[in-house]
């Protein structure tokens, strides 16, 4: 499949754009396993021996338990089934290509809990005490993570300081604050969440030239590959046999028909009672019943180099949500503590292009060897140009230095399937993040571990709307799920 993403929209483009797109490394052009595009995360890991790690050099052919997927979900998964009190005697983590290389290793940095702004959303599908319970759980998840990090002392560049979500324009400013207002009227805690109405303050703390109102509160950025390596590493010291460029084929149930499964692989087949499914997006692929549920969905992040004037004592020192009209989003990620790179993920206004191309070419759903899609990177550059002030000329070293896309597991209600899959004993799922799963994994998976051992869904702590029921899919399965352009 070659990567012949055309320059939709290039005789409009901007100056700025134009100089951007100019500036732009060409793309592989390879096929996908070949030419899949570096994240700024994997580039910066190209030595690390886990990378292309087998335990074994023959795959085993029986497993206690068989993991698939070697993202946050599924090395998590390892490591909480390895450090139990009863432990399996044998997990396989198998990964289709290199350790970490979908969404996890390919997202914005951003551990961002939402504290209020999907209420309406939730309230509307599944009732004020779930939509109350889905925002704690963040929160939850949130400082969970941060814990593990610093109780385990891992190397991943974690900064922990004040989120904004910016609104630029008075009619999301609006929209916002009845939102929070809703949120807070229904018992939501808001008292760690700081309201700045005044545009003029908002325009000052945010640095932002359009901002009208803003929001403030605790979230973290990080280098998600390094955190998963770490965990690895400790799940490897466990008994962990881990392989990587391994693809599933299939599941399936022995011919014996013992209530065991045969996890199909290009390099031998492996029988096991147990196998998670960790592949998020790619769920459908080996679990029919979840096409049109899980939707994977390609989104675009941007590396920038700052100019001068936003380095050194001036470099940025929050993270930003960028509320745009029409539901858009910027996901800001300045790398505050490290090297000052700005990262833009989200779903910035000139998404629906990418949506609006993957119409036309439906079997790059899946394909995140895209990169350079010129229409996302045109919005990031004017929104630069424009609120941040930056040059639209840049100095060598300086500027849109590169692009990758990330295939997101959009949910058709919008929160992960996690539990027992219905109608298969002995499969496990926990998938569908919806583009979220750095704020949810840390309390979803030792949940589902949890399940695994025979406890309940009380048990799991979670939202009772994240639970795969077979009532769930079969509702969802009548619903023609379109993925919003935003």
């Amino acid at each position: 499949m070659a990567n012949d993403i055309p320059s939709v929209g290039s005789e409009s483009l901007s100056g700025a754009a134009k100089a951007a797109e100019a500036s732009l490394p060409p793309s592989t052009g390879l096929p996908l396993a070949e030419g899949m595009s570096l994240s700024y995360w994997l580039q910066g890991v190209r030595a690390n021996p886990l990378l292309d790690h087998r335990t074994t050099e023959e795959l085993p052919k029986e497993a206690d338990v068989v993991i698939i997927g070697s993202g946050m979900t599924g090395a998590l998964t390892a490591y909480e089934l390895l450090k139990g009190e009863n432990p399996p005697k044998t997990v396989l983590l198998l990964e289709a290509r290199e350790l970490c290389s979908a969404a996890t290793g390919r997202n914005a940095g951003h551990c961002k809990p939402d504290q209020w702004r999907g209420f309406a959303k939730y309230e509307r599908l599944f009732g004020a005490e779930q939509a109350l319970k889905i925002l704690a759980n963040e929160q939850d998840t949130w400082k969970k993570l941060v814990a593990f990090i610093r109780d385990e002392k891992i190397d991943c560049d974690l900064w922990v300081g004040k989120t904004l979500d910016v609104a630029i324009s008075d009619e999301v400013a609006t929209l916002a604050l009845d939102t929070f207002n809703r949120f807070k009227a229904a018992g939501g805690p808001t008292s760690h969440i700081e309201y700045i109405g005044d545009k003029a303050e908002a325009v000052k703390r945010s640095r932002i030239k359009d901002a009208v109102s803003a929001f403030a509160w605790d979230a973290s950025t990080l280098y998600p590959w390094k955190v998963v390596a770490h965990i690895i590493r400790l799940s490897l010291a466990l008994g962990l046999n881990f392989q990587t460029w391994t693809p599933v084929h299939g599941v399936e149930a022995t011919p014996q028909q013992d209530g065991k499964w045969v996890v199909k692989t290009e390099r031998g087949d492996v029988i096991t009672p147990t196998v998670v499914h960790a592949t998020n997006a790619y769920a459908a692929a080996l679990l029919p019943e979840m096409t049109n549920i899980i939707k994977p969905t390609p989104h675009m992040c941007n590396k920038t180099i700052p100019p001068r004037s936003f380095a050194g004592t001036k470099a940025l020192q929050n993270s930003y949500g960028v509320l745009c009209p029409g539901g858009a989003l910027y996901s800001i990620n300045p790398r505050t503590n490290s090297d000052g790179i700005v990262l833009f993920g989200g779903s910035n206004p000139n998404q629906h292009r990418l949506m609006k191309y993957l119409e036309e070419h439906p079997e790059r759903r899946t394909d995140d060897s895209l990169s350079n899609f010129v229409p996302v990177t045109e919005a990031v550059v004017d929104f630069a140009t424009k609120e941040f002030g930056w040059d639209k000329k840049t100095s060598p070293g300086q500027g849109y230095d590169y692009s990758w896309s990330g295939i997101i597991g959009r949910s058709a209600d919008g929160v992960p399937y996690i539990g027992a899959f219905p109608g298969k004993p002995g499969q496990w799922i926990c998938a569908g993040h919806n583009g979220h799963g750095m704020a949810r994994i840390f309390t979803a998976v030792p949940g589902l571990v949890k399940l695994m051992n025979g406890g309940s869904w009380a048990d799991t702590g979670l939202p009772e709307c994240f639970e795969v029921t077979k009532q769930r899919l079969e509702k969802l399965a009548k619903v023609d799920f379109k993925v919003p352009i935003v």
